[in-house]
């Protein structure tokens, strides 16, 4: 580092530790410079031997800096993180050396203090500003876009999917129950963050917070305050639905007919930032137990979900009979009932086949929502076609929607079964469609 940045750093410290000595004017001298500078000194700063109540300072600075920067010094930010705050090669050397030479616990501890990227102790120390941990949340949004343009960024990715997935340990999660008196600003979000079937005005959102037929629950965390991270919309139905329209249009009734069914139609993660941070399984099973004791006439609880890997991997298979199906729905089947009828076995069929024998990346099933629900300990149950006649949805899945079964006295089974063989767990009418 030159004398004129180590000048700047210096004149930066005084100007946000010691204001009240005066000096107004070098004070706005050091915070006039570009944002992309002050960024980066703001965190050579933090991790240099300041006391506690500066590095509040310091991080408020260098997170306000961060917000001013444009895509492209985002990504210059990033590789500094990555350049700049990383490894000591020689100290690594040294602890393995001492591990070596004498593998204890002590030499073991030495090992990974010497492993850890010095920016997982940046990370922690910025995270001291105040409303810093929905800040860096969002700084990873960023930087997951980033490392679509630059893939060397990912191992900065590893320290902070490494720090939240700690930060947002269950533990900390708070579930609340979502109506109608919820304050205006989480029901403001929860419009704005549902992608999974979007809400078209405050009626759409008043209908599915009904107290008689519906029910909405999120979690929340202490750090992020009325931030919702994950939301599940239920619906209480008589019997288990085959599509989404009547969920989604059927008016609200005084006296419904008393429900024994609880529907999972709609499952959104908030924040993009908190990607791969799994904590869904956790609201699933806590709304299971909430209605549970809340209407112990439900005994069914099941999802309806969407499918949206089916007609990509239809349009990858080079067998006749997939072929054959992929051109047939490329067709105007929504307006033909008998060819929709004509389909309707070809199409189970050939969806069975995804859902239970498609693999994706190590292994796991090919569909994201299946190795979602299944790994959460769900029964694959039933294929519903056509069940989405939604634009996204027919893109997507040909209009396809599936009923995962939640079975409390087998969730945990096949949980165990799923994590340790790879085994999808499925209902007869699946097991009939792969016969086909």
């Amino acid at each position: 580092m030159g004398k004129q940045r180590l000048a700047f750093l210096a004149d930066f410290v005084e100007a946000i530790t010691r204001r009240a000595r005066g000096g107004e004017a070098e004070t706005l001298k050091a915070l006039a410079r570009p944002a992309s500078e002050r960024a980066r000194v703001a965190c050579a700063v933090l991790m240099g031997r300041i006391g506690d109540a500066a590095r509040v300072a310091v991080a408020e600075q260098a997170l306000s800096a961060y917000g001013e920067l444009t895509d492209d010094e985002k990504v210059e930010f990033f590789r500094s993180l990555r350049d700049d705050h990383g490894v000591d090669p020689q100290a690594i050397r040294n602890a393995y050396a001492a591990w070596d030479a004498s593998p204890d616990a002590k030499a073991v501890a030495g090992l990974f203090r010497a492993v850890e990227p010095s920016r997982q102790a940046l990370l922690r120390r910025l995270n001291l500003a105040p409303g810093a941990t929905l800040r860096l949340v969002r700084m990873r949004q960023d930087l997951l876009e980033a490392i679509r343009e630059d893939p060397d960024l990912a191992p900065i990715d590893q320290d902070f999917a490494h720090l939240l997935a700690s930060w947002f340990n269950r533990g900390f999660l708070t579930m609340r129950r979502i109506d109608w008196n919820t304050p205006a600003a989480i029901l403001e979000k929860l419009m704005r963050y549902e992608s999974v079937h979007q809400m078209q005005g405050w009626q759409d959102l008043k209908r599915r917070l009904a107290l008689t037929d519906r029910r909405l629950y999120a979690f929340f965390h202490p750090a992020t305050g009325d931030e919702p991270l994950i939301f599940v919309e239920v619906a209480l139905t008589r019997g288990i639905p085959d599509a989404i329209g009547p969920i989604l249009t059927a008016p609200e009734s005084a006296d419904p007919a008393p429900a024994d069914t609880a529907v999972f139609y709609s499952i959104n993660n908030s924040l993009p930032g908190l990607k791969g941070v799994s904590f869904g399984n956790f609201l699933i099973k806590q709304v299971v137990a909430e209605l549970s004791a809340e209407l112990p006439e439900l005994r069914c609880f099941v999802t309806l979900s969407p499918v949206p890997g089916f007609a990509a991997w239809l349009r990858r298979q080079d067998d006749p009979r997939s072929k054959a199906v992929a051109k047939a729905l490329a067709g105007d089947w929504q307006n033909d009932p008998d060819a929709v009828h004509a389909m309707h076995p070809e199409v189970e069929a050939l969806a069975a086949r995804y859902i239970v024998e498609a693999k994706g990346k190590g292994g796991q099933p090919a569909d994201p929502v299946a190795r979602f629900h299944l790994g959460n300990g769900a029964c694959a149950q039933r294929l519903n076609w056509p069940a989405d006649f939604a634009p996204g949805a027919l893109a997507s899945a040909h209009g396809l929607m599936i009923n995962y079964l939640y079975e409390l006295d087998r969730i945990e089974s096949r949980h165990e079964a799923f994590v340790r063989d790879g085994a999808v767990a499925h209902g007869q009418q699946l097991a009939d469609a792969l016969n086909r």
